[in-house]
């Protein structure tokens, strides 16, 4: 497959996902945590209205942790998750001054941090060359033959074998917004797709 007119037509489908604009870097570490096993239209009202309430590692150690499951109770494992919330915000005001560290090898040290996390954390709030490959990315990538992996974390290797440095950080909006709307897990829009045409249809 042809890879730049694989990213030129991911590109012109979703326009936005080429937007480097800044995120907060504790509400993408906080958000992307709280995303594990929970659908984005679930996850990000829900960020939102703890952030409304507490927005800093300070607020979140501060908090009774009963406070953070009500406002987080619609995401997946919420009570465990709100125990993480805390000991991350603990942890970054020990060790980082309160502030989310920049570097894959510290993110992965805080508590329900793995490399997909950190890598949404490095690419959207400090704009580095990271790729993060989640559910949609693994199952995208095998389904389009770009790589025959079985794990996310060989995905991710070869990956960046197949794609430029510059475009790593988008590769995981581009083809999750892809695996949302029309190459879904089951009865993927293939006639729709705008890549029917280059698309092998691997284990579909």
């Amino acid at each position: 497959m042809d890879i730049d007119i694989l990213m030129q037509r991911l590109f012109e489908l979703y326009p936005e996902a080429a937007t480097d604009s800044f995120i907060d870097p504790f509400f993408s570490l906080i958000s992307t945590v709280m995303s594990h096993r929970t659908r984005d239209d679930v996850t990000y009202p829900a960020a939102s209205r703890l952030f409304e309430r507490f927005s800093t590692p300070e607020e979140m150690v501060r908090a009774n942790v009963s406070e953070i499951e009500i406002l987080i109770k619609d995401v997946g494992f919420y009570r465990v998750k709100a125990g993480r919330i805390q000991e991350i915000s603990r942890l970054l005001l020990e060790k980082y001054d309160g502030r989310v560290p920049d570097n894959m090898e510290a993110l992965l040290e805080l508590p329900g941090v793995g490399r997909k996390t950190a890598n949404c954390v490095l690419a959207h709030a400090f704009l580095k060359d990271a790729l993060a490959v989640d559910t949609h990315v693994h199952r995208i990538s095998n389904r389009l033959g770009l790589v025959e992996t079985k794990a996310p974390e060989e995905t991710e290797a070869e990956l960046k074998k197949i794609f430029p440095q510059k475009d790593w950080r988008y590769i995981n909006l581009l083809l999750v917004k892809l695996g949302q709307n029309t190459c879904r897990p089951i009865s993927p829009r293939c006639k729709t797709c705008a890549l029917e045409d280059i698309c092998p249809k691997i284990l579909l």
